[in-house]
């Protein structure tokens, strides 16, 4: 039964937001905001990641941001020179379906990862903590759920993101992508690199299992507990997990990124086929390409996304009845 808040002067009483839409909104909006900031990084770090068949190249994101610069200039028709706008296109081709992807992805996620929470809460008794198992297990199952359902627009976002704009074949935009893909590839080249996306489930589920747990722990040196910790907790605390995840699981998406491209099937049999090739031929380095670029860009990311997704949850419901905010956390400040 949804809870009624008191009434406030001059207002009537109001229902409280659904705790599930809370989390949605929250995480879409997070999701928006994140990639707006980090999206050229995004650009820079794909393009890496789909380099083959060589050893690492020296100059890794200058070389790449060179190269999409170049590619401005020649799209521009300036014959080399470069105009701000160009430039601007460039480095954010295929924002659409990584802002589609993004934010549809962090609004099914937090949805699932609050339901899950509550479940596993009701299951062990009202009042009880969770532990590592448990918040590993709600990240876990919302990843799988996430990555089902949003995979066909990272299929798009990354052939977008490798090539330019102008490049034979190149998709135009997320529709003319769909279709091209169904045309060609069917419904299955939809769920192209699903699997190692699976395997990366690992990671959102490591990174949820510390950040929880930083989180209760830095609350327990606060005043005020949970309620106390402040818009620096949340950035340093996001941080700390993210690039805990990220040093122990980065290897997948190099895997799923070959596994996206256009001629993923001329070049490659599968999952076990691409992790074959990249070792014989580039080493183990050749697992951690891009990985400069994603630290810059999944920091930044990170970050933005948990404190707009944690100020969202605090303010959106007091924004739906109508509250002050003069009980307001310093998290919130």
């Amino acid at each position: 039964m949804p809870r009624v808040y008191p009434p406030i002067e001059g207002k009537q009483p109001s229902v409280a937001i659904s705790p599930s839409l809370n989390e949605s909104v929250a995480g879409f909006t997070a999701g928006v905001v994140s990639t707006l900031v980090v999206h050229p990084f995004d650009v820079i770090k794909t393009r890496l990641q789909i380099e083959q068949n060589e050893k690492t190249r020296p100059g890794g994101s200058l070389r790449v941001m060179r190269s999409i610069a170049q590619e401005a200039a020649l799209h521009g028709g300036h014959a080399g020179a470069l105009k701000m706008q160009d430039v601007v296109r460039s480095f954010y081709r295929g924002l659409m379906p990584n802002m589609i992807g993004n934010s549809v992805s962090w609004a099914l996620y937090f949805m699932w990862y609050g339901n899950i929470k509550d479940l596993v809460r009701s299951a062990r008794g009202s009042g009880t903590q969770l532990n590592s198992s448990d918040y590993f297990l709600a990240s876990g199952m919302s990843g799988i759920l996430t990555a089902v359902f949003t995979n066909p627009i990272w299929v798009i976002k990354t052939r977008m993101l490798s090539t330019a704009r102008n490049a034979p074949g190149a998709y135009r935009s997320i529709a003319h992508g769909s279709y091209e893909l169904y045309r060609t590839e069917g419904v299955r080249g939809f769920y192209r690199g699903l699997l190692p996306s699976l395997f990366g489930v690992s990671h959102g589920a490591i990174q949820f299992m510390a950040y929880e747990q930083l989180k209760n722990k830095w609350a327990l040196k606060r005043k005020g507990g949970q309620a106390g910790l402040t818009n620096f907790d949340f950035l340093y605390l996001s941080a700390a997990s993210k690039m805990f995840a990220g040093s122990i699981t980065y290897p997948y998406q190099v895997v799923r990124a070959r596994l996206q491209l256009y001629d993923a099937r001329e070049r490659y049999k599968g999952a076990m086929d691409v992790v074959r090739q990249v070792f014989q031929r580039e080493g183990v380095t050749g697992f951690y390409k891009g990985l400069g670029p994603n630290i810059i860009r999944v920091l930044p990311s990170t970050c933005v996304t948990f404190l707009v997704y944690e100020n969202m949850k605090f303010y959106l419901p007091r924004m739906w009845q109508g509250n002050d905010f003069e009980e307001q956390p310093e998290a919130a400040k």
